[in-house]
């Protein structure tokens, strides 16, 4: 294994977790233990065919290109995909013969920090975590806008650009309360019609190293207002792997939620706290509770120890997220699916305090999968794009949008020649559809 370095240059969110996982060790003690494969269950939903009952709700988009396909006609009803055919006066949509392709979902995403729909926010340097979390609470406190307010016009955003499904960590600490988490469970209620939402209570300052966050991120799934408890760098920020873990699971066990975990720690830093997640995962029975994301340990493994270690992910179904932040620290996402691991994209931060850039855009962040990866073959883009589709539903839970009898009608039709030239021209999403209902046309949301 070659040994990698730390960034160099002005820092950034990018060269920031680059370095630190640089910094966290470059050799994965790789004491892994292999054991038999298990593939992550697949979704399953319901087969729709036949004819529409008595009272259903019919729509049938007309002229559409399944992934590029000859034109044809998808009929919705009550917000699936049918093989069946459409009765007479069902409403119609003319899809001009636009490309349908699934709706996206982004499986990591932080709406409470964003500044986006916003006045500007010019960034001082900062050379430590610690720096970017003290500026974190000051846009946090300079806000005029509530969280709700903010991660709303974000959320939105995201599904005119074609979002289905979304994992939106907010940040829990003292400084904070539960605003966070509040903010966000106010935009998904806003929402509903049009985005599936999981919200994590995200530990941004620490679990053990900021006393009285573990109190707010018990009182948060006491109150059922998190579907996660999060946690980030057990040993290299917190300083504390097993009471950081086992405080996380403690509280995820108790209140019968999942888990999802930052993780940026490198060498056997990251490999020690991915262990001590399985670990935990198997005791405390949360097979397929539970997500690791970033993973920045991961990438640099040689295939014996990666292959090792992926298996002992899927026998536990743990899930990983990548952001796709360059190419030595993205997750080699097909390796890990041949496995049975489950891999997500996500988008991270939009317009905070660590970064001026991130636009929610799930189409873009597929486009920036294949860039980092060097991809240049059609199969490969389309892979970048099922990881921003499928993947991230794998992560969530949620049945993939295949456009398949029987699957969700979520789905977008854009202008294209098929699906590859797609991923890299971007095109607008002139119409975006949710269960069968559109939500968003010319690029605009429909509130």
């Amino acid at each position: 294994m070659q040994k990698s370095s730390a960034p160099t240059g002005p820092l950034s969110r990018r060269t920031m977790l680059a370095g630190a996982a640089a910094l966290a060790g470059t050799t994965a003690a790789a004491a892994v233990t292999a054991v038999p494969a298990s593939a992550a269950p697949a979704a399953s939903v319901p087969a729709a065919s036949g004819k529409p009952g008595r009272g259903a709700r019919t729509v049938v988009f007309r002229n559409v290109r399944p992934f590029g396909a000859a034109a044809t006609d998808l009929v919705v009803v009550d917000g699936r995909i049918t093989d069946g055919p459409a009765p007479r006066g069902a409403k119609s949509v003319d899809g001009g013969g636009r490309i349908a392709l699934p709706s996206l979902v982004d499986a990591h995403i932080h709406p409470d920090k964003t500044t986006w729909g916003g006045d500007w926010v010019s960034r001082r340097p900062a050379e430590t975590i610690a720096d970017f979390v003290e500026q974190d609470v000051e846009l946090f406190r300079a806000q005029t806008r509530s969280v709700g307010e903010r991660a709303y016009g974000l959320m939105s955003h995201a599904v005119s650009r074609g979002t289905r499904g979304m994992r939106a960590h907010a940040d829990v600490a003292p400084a904070y309360g539960l605003a966070g988490v509040e903010g966000l469970a106010d935009a998904r209620r806003r929402l509903a019609h049009a985005l599936d939402v999981q919200i994590v209570a995200f530990p941004q300052h620490g679990v053990i190293r900021t006393p009285g966050t573990a109190r707010l991120l018990e009182e948060g799934a006491r109150r059922g207002v998190v579907d996660m408890i999060g946690g980030i760098d057990p040993i290299g920020f917190d300083h504390a792997l097993d009471e950081h873990l086992d405080t996380v699971f403690g509280i995820a066990d108790r209140h019968g939620v999942g888990v999802d975990i930052h993780l940026h720690d490198g060498g056997d830093e990251g490999v020690r706290a991915i262990r001590g997640i399985i670990d935990r995962t198997k005791a405390l029975s949360l097979t397929g509770k539970v997500t690791i994301s970033h993973v920045f340990c991961l990438p640099a493994l040689s295939e014996r120890d990666l292959g090792a270690l992926a298996t002992d992910l899927a026998a536990q179904d743990i899930a990983l997220t990548t952001v796709a932040p360059s190419r030595d620290l993205v997750l080699p996402v097909a390796r890990l699916r041949e496995h049975g691991v489950r891999v997500g994209l996500g988008s991270d931060g939009v317009r905070d305090s660590w970064s001026p850039f991130g636009n929610a855009d799930m189409l873009h962040r597929a486009h920036i999968l294949g860039w980092v990866t060097d991809v240049r073959l059609d199969e490969e883009l389309a892979d970048c794009y099922r990881a921003a589709a499928h993947g991230g539903a794998d992560v969530m839970g949620l049945p993939h949008a295949d456009l398949k009898p029987g699957a969700p009608a979520d789905f977008v039709l854009v202008k294209g020649q098929g699906l590859p030239q797609v991923v890299v021209d971007m095109p607008q999403r002139d119409f975006v559809v949710h269960g069968g209902v559109i939500v968003a046309r010319g690029g605009e949301f429909l509130s």
